[in-house]
């Protein structure tokens, strides 16, 4: 018989650490995937994951079984991945004008026909990170999570512990600094 989330936290709780590798076994694949979906080096992602299970296992005690135990770790996740952001978007320094030559040609070609772009190309799949990259943390999470995700307004409230209201405010100030970046990456020659 399996062991259950449950019977693993109360384990952990009344001492048995070891209880807690359980845990980790089961849900670190989705903790390793929602985490690749903000940070790209294989190194940061180890080091992120690694903080989530840190953090969950001295926050367990602060786990109430309203809900499962996954959404608990997943709202954990998806904040320590904000931290993330936050602590390296000082260190990021990308420049538009070092678009490759297949990041130029798509925008090129997506500029002058838009439907004729191929959107499952490389080169666009580069371009959106870079874009992404370039932006505050709230609105990279925002922008990862509404967009990419396709999660609901309601689901980024839950997860990140923002209003409803705040999180429609800040997708509106994500999407008006991803056209700013946009346009600054754009040469006058594709507008």
């Amino acid at each position: 018989m399996e062991t259950t989330d449950a019977d693993c936290i109360t384990a952990v709780l009344q001492g048995d650490v070891a209880g807690f590798e359980t845990l980790v076994r089961k849900h670190q694949p989705r903790v390793f995937a929602t985490v690749r979906r903000y940070a790209r080096r294989e190194s940061e992602v180890e080091d992120i994951v690694q903080d989530v299970f840190v953090k969950a296992f001295q926050k367990l005690d602060t786990y109430r079984s309203e809900a499962p135990f996954e959404h608990w770790l997943m709202r954990l996740t998806v904040r320590t991945c904000y931290d993330a952001l936050r602590a390296h978007q000082r260190s990021r320094e990308l420049s538009f004008a070092d678009l490759t030559d297949k990041e130029n040609r798509w925008l090129e070609r997506f500029a002058t026909n838009p439907s004729a772009a191929d959107e499952s190309a490389a080169a666009a799949k580069a371009l959106v990170q870079r874009l992404l990259q370039q932006l505050s943390p709230a609105s990279q999470l925002i922008i990862t999570l509404l967009e990419i995700e396709e999660r609901s307004v309601k689901e980024i409230a839950q997860l990140t512990g923002w209003s409803v209201p705040l999180v429609k405010v800040r997708a509106f100030r994500a999407r008006a600094e991803m056209r700013k970046w946009l346009k600054k990456i754009t040469p006058e020659k594709y507008l």
